[in-house]
Order: structure tokens, then C-alpha cells, then sequence
């Protein structure tokens, strides 16, 4: 049995020259919120794939993926080029364990932080009902270069105008100040205490988990910072309240 599907691109964001977004039209699988599943072309007789995220929750039709295009990247170049109609290969399931049901059950506040892509999880998290359900204070910490690299700000929003009590996003931009967020790195929100102000939560290890997303330099700094505070990786076997994502 193959374990591809071919999917049809229905709608395709070019958020900016290296951001986009492709909704997919195919018979998938369910899966879990901020599970991930591999995308590809045949290129030259070869089937080149790569792994991404869903951005639309399970209870959606279809694939939403969003991806940057990198100078080395043969596929996410092709990918961006991508028109409605054109078709792509799938892979039948997903994967992953940066989901909801992976967090121990006595966090009281979750704590999402992404840089660039990496938003592309939480993005179908937000939009489930299980994180309202669960936790008292949600806050994503959403890094990028600047605000053109700032992307799904009308669904962040409209998140936002569900939940205004239990929500906090943070948008953490390094080259200029923000209106509203922080001027600097997701890191440098966390080590200055900025992160607590504007999320109005104290990070404790006894109630807070912290799910992380996005360039790996900045999983290993972030997470060094918590391990520092007390926190420790969370594995299944030994649960801790740092969780982040390998793809590769």
C-alpha cells in the first residue's frame, strides 16, 4: 500500500518574498493539532519531501502548510511557485508528539514559543477547543526579524477577540520596536522578565509548560534558560515542561 496521497493546491498566501502558505485539497487522515506531515514534488524523477506542520486544526478539510524558502532548498522553491490547481504529493499520516495530549495534565498555564515557520503548530492548537478547556492562561511568544515577517496576524487576531481573557500573544520583532510585543529576541523577552510582564504569569515549574518552535539555536538557548529556572525536557517516560519538535 503506498503511503502517498496526491493532493491539489486549492489557494496559495505569498506572505512576503519568503513566506507562503498552500491550502491542499486531499482525503487525509486525522490527526492531532501540531502534528506534522511530509509535502512533496518529483523533481527530476525523484520524489523530494520535506516535513511541515498542519496550520489548520483536525476538524478542517484538507492540508494547510506554511514554509519559508531557503537559498539551498530545491523543494520550497518549486513549492512557492505552486498555483490552485497544481498537484503535490502527501504523505497518508501524520506525526509528532508537539500536541496537547503530550502535556502532563496539571499545567495550568501553557506557554508557546516560535520563530518564524515554527508558529505553523500553535496556529492549529489556537484554533481547537482543547486549549481554552484546559488551561487558565495561553501565551504564544512569536519571534521574527521584523513585521512584514509577521504572518497569520488576521487569524492571531481573531483568536484573540475569542479568548482576550485567557490569551496573551507576544510578538518579538528584532529590528525595530513593535506597537505592542517586545524589541528583541524571544530569548532576550524571556532572560529580561519582559515575557512575565506581558504575559502576566510568573513561569513555575509546578504549573507552567512551555512547548517550543522553530530555529533550533533558539530551542537550545530557550530551553537552556528554563532548565536554569528549574524546568527540564519533557519525555514520556519522564515527564518534565519543556516540549519542542524534531523533524529530521
Amino acid at each position: 500500500m503506498s503511503d502517498w496521497i496526491q493532493g491539489r493546491v486549492i489557494s496559495r498566501i505569498a506572505w512576503n518574498s519568503i513566506h507562503f502558505s498552500l491550502r491542499i485539497e486531499c482525503e487525509r487522515a486525522n490527526f492531532i493539532a501540531g502534528q506534522f506531515l511530509r509535502v512533496g514534488l518529483d523533481i527530476d524523477g525523484v520524489r523530494v519531501t520535506r516535513p511541515y506542520s498542519c496550520v489548520n486544526p483536525p476538524h478542517q478539510a484538507g492540508v494547510e502548510i506554511f514554509f519559508n524558502t531557503v537559498p539551498e532548498g530545491n523543494l520550497s522553491h518549486r513549492l512557492a511557485q505552486l498555483q490552485p490547481g497544481d498537484e503535490v504529493w502527501l504523505s497518508k499520516h501524520m506525526h509528532g508528539f508537539l500536541t496537547l495530549p503530550d502535556v502532563p495534565v496539571q499545567a495550568r498555564d501553557l506557554w508557546m514559543v516560535a520563530t518564524g515557520t515554527g508558529v505553523g503548530p500553535f496556529l492549529s492548537i489556537l484554533q481547537t477547543k482543547e486549549p481554552w478547556q484546559r488551561f487558565e492562561r495561553v501565551v504564544l511568544a512569536y519571534g521574527v526579524r521584523d513585521l512584514q515577517h509577521y504572518c497569520y496576524p488576521q487569524l492571531l487576531e481573531e483568536v484573540l477577540a475569542k479568548q482576550p481573557q485567557r490569551l496573551r500573544i507576544v510578538p518579538c520583532i528584532t529590528a525595530h520596536a513593535p506597537e505592542t510585543g517586545f524589541h528583541g529576541r524571544v530569548t532576550e523577552a524571556l532572560s529580561s522578565g519582559a515575557l512575565e510582564e506581558i504575559a502576566e504569569r510568573q513561569i513555575d515549574p509546578a504549573l507552567s509548560h512551555f512547548m517550543l518552535c522553530g530555529n533550533q539555536e533558539m530551542i537550545r538557548e530557550f530551553s537552556d534558560l528554563l532548565k536554569a529556572r528549574g524546568l527540564r525536557r519533557h519525555l514520556r517516560r519522564e515527564p518534565g515542561q519543556i516540549s519542542s519538535e524534531k523533524y529530521h
